[in-house]
């Protein structure tokens, strides 16, 4: 039976981060505004303040913190796909700083998702589940938090279409038989830790099964992923090639690929099987050497949208691409382990700066500015995102580990 254990105390974050001047207008002291403080300090800060705007609307059918609309913080319910996000972020705020009132504002959040563990309605689960519950067994010993995560597993690996060998992302619809995004790859470490937990190797299996299917199907030869492919659930063929969030159904939708990245990393740590380091570092070529992202390493919303003026970033790709790049240096050679790790300090450089890092008050208390949920549907654009957080705060306790 598997117990999750965080590798190093993360206590004493100071030395390594990159230094902040607080910028909070009247909330600030003489002496904070001449003192800098760590970065450690700074996420601790706003995300109290986020809790407290927050905690009003715990007992509501909307307690979950995502975004900003009109300028107020807009908060989802739990069966939104990022409702696992924000428990998730408290829970690596507990691990980082040992405080307890992280820990029991993570346990509060975290158990607000119990239901969606019977929930078969999307892939979401891995998210959802995954991620809160998941991340709860890293700092504590739970039977019943292992019990939810083999439920959602059962719950998630109903999805599963045999022959075409894949998981099935959203239902069937006007446009698409059988869509599967490839989102879905950040899904899969559910399924190998109900394995762990359970014994039952069905889910791993299923977890290989997938993989291995998105890897023949969705990537390109420059190894850019597409974003859905439509299958026939029968004999597996691929319907339709498209895009649902990104630029066009030939582009490389920047979420997209970070998702690949870090999909493929897990792959190899789970299974230790080379194909899967190799496909990942594909992706991390493809994207690091991409002659478009721009020299902050925070990407287009696309890699392949017409670069003008006002064409948006998308910081919650960057942090993903971050936290995916610490772990794959784990995996690799020391040559290319130190490219990868330079390449996510940078990132790191970029959003920990006053460009992307919400001073301490401001952005309804998250904490990462400037990224984008779907163009193509008008929808979240150039706002803070929860997930945007969730990684950037795993980036940075990946840092430390390092």
């Amino acid at each position: 039976m598997i117990k999750f254990k965080m590798f190093t105390r993360l206590g004493q974050v100071v030395p390594l981060c990159i230094f902040l001047l607080l910028g909070c207008g009247q909330q600030t002291t003489k002496k904070e505004m001449e003192e800098p403080i760590s970065i450690l300090e700074h996420v601790t800060k706003q995300y109290d303040s986020l809790y407290a705007k927050a905690l009003p609307f715990l007992e509501t059918d909307k307690p979950m913190p995502k975004s900003i609309t009109d300028g107020k913080l807009r908060l989802v319910g739990i069966y939104e796909w990022t409702s696992g996000f924000y428990p998730s972020s408290l829970w690596y705020l507990y691990g980082m700083t040992e405080d307890e009132k992280w820990k029991e504002r993570a346990i509060t959040y975290t158990e607000k998702l119990d239901t969606i563990q019977y929930w078969e309605g999307n892939h979401d689960l891995g998210f959802m589940i995954g991620c809160s519950y998941g991340n709860g067994l890293k700092y504590m010993d739970s039977k019943p938090y292992e019990a939810v995560i083999v439920r959602a597993a059962q719950s998630l690996a109903t999805r599963f279409k045999p022959k075409a060998g894949i998981l099935q992302s959203w239902e069937r619809n006007d446009r698409w038989e059988c869509p599967v995004i490839v989102d879905n790859m950040m899904n899969l470490e559910l399924l190998f830790n109900a394995t762990k937990i359970s014994g039952d190797s069905t889910y791993y299996d299923i977890a290989v099964t997938h993989a291995d299917t998105t890897m023949k199907n969705h990537f390109r030869e420059d190894n850019s992923s597409i974003h859905v492919l439509d299958y026939d659930t029968e004999t597996g063929e691929v319907l339709h090639r498209n895009t649902a969030q990104g630029y066009s159904d030939g582009s490389a939708w920047a979420r997209g690929q970070s998702w690949g990245l870090y999909g493929y990393t897990v792959m190899y740590r789970e299974t230790m099987d080379p194909k899967y380091l190799d496909h990942a570092q594909k992706i991390a070529k493809f994207i690091k050497d991409h002659p478009n992202l721009p020299k902050d390493k925070v990407p287009y919303w696309d890699y392949d949208v017409p670069i003008e003026a006002d064409t948006k970033r998308d910081a919650s790709a960057a942090a993903i691409v971050a936290s995916a790049l610490y772990e794959l240096s784990t995996f690799v050679s020391t040559e290319d382990a130190i490219e990868y790790r330079g390449v996510a300090d940078q990132i790191l450089e970029t959003l920990s700066s006053g460009t992307y890092l919400a001073e301490i008050g401001s952005n309804e208390g998250l904490l990462l500015k400037h990224s984008v949920g779907s163009i193509p549907h008008n929808s979240e654009i150039d706002v803070p995102l929860n997930y945007a957080d969730y990684y950037f705060l795993e980036a940075l306790m990946r840092k430390e580990r390092r």
